[in-house]
């Protein structure tokens, strides 16, 4: 089936109108999204809040030249997208009971207009750099992906991954209602509710801790929002023979239709409307969960990584391409929770992720995009110490665990501090890769923690939140536009 370039005339329109735009007021758009779990709301919360105090920040050079003068929020460009509740978020991680905010399961904005005086001798006097940040699920990002492939080839990718001997505990129910359904026979609505209602299942089974995959695309499955209930979300895989054509208002036909609807109506909106004007890019990866969940977990993010890299159009702007296509120029892989693992660990966990996407990068860094990997905690929930252990000094981190985690026997209850030995990333990441969790040089065990206690000026604002290089990614993604 040949697939309609989704850069289209609309689109070329809109990028001339944004690059007219951008001739009077320099703007940045930047994208930020995170795999599964992976903490985008944190991550864009401690963004914005840095920015705003200037405080923590000594990589970023706009700050620590001292050249960062002022920095605002103003109302966003789009009074029909939600805006990203920065209040709402910065108070639940700085509140008397301070908590991790709620994850946001749909598209959100903020602008922040950031004025700093340049370093250059030839532009004197202040500037100003509006920055577009538009916040939305990886889920939806993995969407794009389905921009290339019919429903056969789908249908077909889909149930064999469901076949594979790891998932027999949760797939059971899909291959075998799959199985009883021949896709020639008549249509029924309530067929294709049951069907949709099984994958869902099968797919919010894929995304637990236990297999913490990444590659789960239909995304608005897993956050369906308004769209819960329609017809472009009632569909679902089936077992198609070799050749197969649709025959018209069989079973397989009317999921072939609606499959193409969600698409049409859904995925290729969001990409014309959104991830088609984005300049600059974060994606967030829960490196940790997937190396707990073991192989497969880490080769299924590995090829959601590489699917991601495809999915932008990167590369350096040209005066063309800025006015009717603009493209990705800089993307940031960014490994969270680092605050997770001794600081030992962090150029590991660093390595680890590049080793992941190098493919991906490679290509993208011959179309002129520049690419770059991190491990990073936005919000820094743990400090590090050494503990005296059977007469030796272990390397370990401590923070308040939150309530219900659990060492062996004991079971914190979320007010008291804790020290933990997580482990350490063995120096060669490829073996990360080809070892099972009790073969690697050593296994790691993550707590999870509540944020931590902050400090403050004396009228009781936050002097700022803690990070692990957060600064060295805002240096990468808008330094440049800073200079």
């Amino acid at each position: 089936m040949t697939q309609a370039n989704p850069y289209d005339v609309v689109g070329a329109a809109r990028g001339l109108f944004d690059y007219a735009g951008n001739l009077v007021r320099p703007t940045l758009r930047l994208g930020v999204t995170g795999l599964s779990r992976a903490g985008k709301t944190v991550f864009l919360t401690a963004l914005v809040q840095a920015l705003i105090s200037r405080s923590r920040l000594p990589v970023l050079r706009v700050a620590s030249e001292g050249r960062l003068a002022r920095v605002r929020l103003e109302h966003q460009p789009h009074d029909t997208v939600p805006r990203f509740a920065f209040e709402d978020h910065l108070s639940a991680l700085t509140g008397a009971d301070r908590h991790w905010p709620e994850s946001t399961r749909r598209i959100s904005e903020l602008r922040i207009v950031i004025e700093y005086r340049s370093a250059s001798s030839w532009l004197p006097g202040q500037s100003t750099l509006t920055l577009d940040i538009v916040d939305y699920p990886g889920e939806w990002l993995l969407d794009l992906t389905l921009l290339t492939k019919d429903y056969a080839r789908w249908s077909r990718e889909t149930l064999a991954g469901a076949a594979k001997p790891s998932r027999a505990g949760i797939a059971g129910p899909l291959l075998g209602l799959t199985g009883t359904m021949r896709p020639e026979q008549v249509f029924e609505e309530a067929d294709a509710r049951r069907l949709a209602e099984t994958f869902t299942a099968y797919l919010r089974a894929c995304r637990d801790d236990a297999l913490s995959l990444s590659m789960l695309p239909p995304g608005r499955f897993l956050m369906p929002g308004d769209l819960e209930g329609s017809p472009a979300l009632t569909f679902a895989p089936l077992a198609l023979p070799e050749g197969w054509t649709p025959v018209p208002g069989s079973l397989a036909a009317t999921m072939q239709r609606r499959y193409e609807a969600y698409k049409r109506e859904i995925v290729r909106p969001f990409f014309r409307e959104h991830f088609s004007r984005l300049d600059r890019q974060v994606v967030l990866v829960d490196m940790l969960s997937a190396l707990n969940a073991g192989r497969e977990a880490v080769a299924d993010l590995e090829t959601a990584l590489t699917e991601t890299l495809t999915a932008f159009r990167t590369g350096q702007n040209s005066l063309l391409s800025s006015m009717f296509a603009p493209r990705v120029e800089k993307i940031l892989f960014a490994a969270t929770k680092a605050d997770h693992l001794h600081h030992t660990s962090h150029d590991r966990l660093e390595a680890l992720l590049r080793l992941l996407v190098n493919k991906a990068m490679v290509r993208a860094e011959s179309a002129g995009a520049e690419i770059d990997v991190i491990a990073m905690a936005a919000v820094r929930a743990t400090r590090e110490a050494q503990v005296r252990q059977a007469g030796e000094s272990v390397d370990c981190i401590i923070g308040v665990p939150m309530r219900g985690e659990r060492i062996g026997d004991e079971v914190f209850d979320g007010h008291d501090e804790a020290a933990a030995f997580p482990g350490d990333l063995p120096a060669d990441p490829a073996t990360m890769l080809s070892a099972a969790p009790s073969q690697r040089e050593s296994a790691f065990r993550a707590l999870r923690f509540r944020p931590p206690l902050l400090e403050r000026h004396p009228d009781g604002r936050v002097k700022g939140l803690p990070q692990i290089r957060l600064d060295r990614a805002l240096e990468f993604l808008i330094g440049d536009r800073l200079r």
